[in-house]
């Protein structure tokens, strides 16, 4: 998750409140809830946060003042977090990736989420498809899995011969590499290749492809 992301988000939280509704209620302080998977110390967390609270002044959004965020920085059990933030009555909630989404919306179909940094949010079942997502989430996808057969036509473009190509793929990443790997299958006959896939085992002892 970049800083322009978290900027960029921003437009999606101030979306969740009407401008009616903010000018009728300005005195009232709105809270944020905000779940990320990273440690709260990592430099590259920090930074972020920092964008996050920049973009929100920008908006008018003045933590302390009219909004309060209530942060969550864990590596581990996020149901748990979760749970935490939600009990305390956000109007929005970030989520960063999809465990934090994942564990949003297990627990709640109501409360407003953006999401940033999510994988394949369709086939996930997050939203309903990325022009109508539906439900109480929006955000943003790291990739569009359309993209995954542009990677096999520049192979091909590069080297015109290859005729087989092996698709590396890593089971934790679930949903996102069948995605991924059902894009590159589109294309493939268009290009004459034949497709392997190797399924990668989280093994340290010994990985042989």
């Amino acid at each position: 998750m970049q800083r322009r992301e978290f900027i960029t988000l921003l437009g999606g939280v101030a979306a969740a409140w009407p401008l009616a509704a903010r000018a009728q209620q300005a005195d009232r302080v709105r809270r944020v809830g905000v779940l990320v998977n990273l440690d709260a110390d990592d430099p590259g967390s920090l930074a972020r946060s920092k964008a996050f609270l920049r973009g929100l002044q920008e908006k008018g959004w003045i933590d302390g003042h009219n909004i309060r965020i209530d942060y969550r920085w864990v590596t581990d059990n996020l149901p748990k977090y979760a749970a935490e933030l939600l009990a305390l009555s956000p109007d929005v909630v970030l989520a960063n990736a999809n465990p934090s989404l994942s564990a949003f919306q297990t627990l709640s179909r109501t409360i407003p989420i953006v999401f940033v940094a999510a994988s394949d949010p369709v086939n996930s079942g997050a939203v309903e498809s990325l022009s109508r997502p539906g439900g109480n989430a929006t955000g943003f996808t790291t990739a569009e899995f359309g993209m995954s057969g542009k990677w096999l036509e520049l192979l091909k473009e590069i080297s015109p011969s290859v005729k087989k190509v092996a698709v590396l793929q890593d089971p934790i990443a679930g949903s996102a590499s069948v995605g991924q790997f059902a894009a590159i299958q589109a294309v493939a006959p268009s290009l004459n290749v034949d497709l392997v896939s190797i399924i990668l085992r989280d093994d340290r002892r010994s990985r042989k492809l």
